[in-house]
């Protein structure tokens, strides 16, 4: 799985959780750039992401993750 594809799959996973279509990421879109995302929905956030890419973020990673790029290359580097 390359960087685009998970992008492209998060970027539905974010649109589902804040219900709304128009969010775009980047590697360096963070908790501000979104309106809801408030630590509540910060845990909605993870668990979602976890479903969607089948895999379990340590409590030491989620709390270390600064934006969606960090996120991407977890993912990416769980993904080998």
């Amino acid at each position: 799985m390359n960087a685009k594809e998970i992008y492209e799959r998060l970027e539905s996973v974010f649109q589902d959780v804040f219900d709304d279509s128009g969010i775009r990421l980047t590697g360096f879109t963070t908790a501000d750039d979104i309106e809801d995302w408030d630590s509540i929905e910060h845990i909605t956030l993870i668990s979602a992401v976890e479903d969607e890419f089948k895999m379990r973020f340590s409590m030491g990673e989620v709390s270390g993750m600064k934006n969606v790029g960090e996120m991407v290359n977890l993912i990416m580097e769980r993904g080998k």
